[in-house]
């Protein structure tokens, strides 16, 4: 089998981040320390119905990762085997927070090597103060006007508080 070697190391992490939680911060924080690139990629899933357009979740990624000079932010709606393509990156980072999400995301990293063999995919796990966070609980939280202060950062908890007054 042939070595491909990638030269600079430019991960992908891939998620709808609707909202972006500090869950997903720990992630970004931690990725960016061991990848030369990172860029944050936020799906366009049009069969979810989300709470912040891709637009307003990019905007608020760009907010709270300015302090992490290696880190992009950018959106897709296609393949993600073809947007890491287009970007000519061959790494996938993603989280784990609980056992039940190893299955489908072991699942999806199978899926993307079968695609494309140069694509690997990276586990990390949650720091466990962040392993029940979800961004469903967050916006079901919010949406009764719980407090959501310690889950996510300030300009995004500003971001939903808006939303659910509006």
């Amino acid at each position: 089998m042939e070595t491909v070697h990638f030269g600079i190391k430019t991960a992908v992490y891939p998620g709808s981040f609707d909202p972006v939680t500090n869950g997903h911060l720990d992630i970004i924080h931690r990725a960016s320390k061991v990848f030369d690139k990172l860029i944050v990629a936020v799906l366009n899933n049009t069969s979810k119905n989300p709470l912040f357009t891709v637009d307003e979740r990019t905007a608020l990624l760009r907010q709270v990762t300015r302090d992490l000079p290696n880190v992009e932010i950018d959106s897709f709606r296609d393949l993600l085997i073809n947007y890491m393509k287009q970007k000519n990156a061959h790494l996938i980072v993603r989280g784990l927070r609980a056992v039940s999400d190893f299955e489908y995301e072991l699942q999806m990293a199978s899926t993307n090597r079968t695609l494309d063999g140069n694509i690997e995919t990276f586990f990390m796990a949650s720091t466990p103060k962040y392993s029940f966070l979800s961004s469903s609980i967050v916006k079901e939280i919010a949406r009764f006007h719980g407090p959501v202060g310690d889950l996510v950062p300030a300009e995004v908890e500003q971001a939903i508080r808006a939303k659910f007054r509006g």
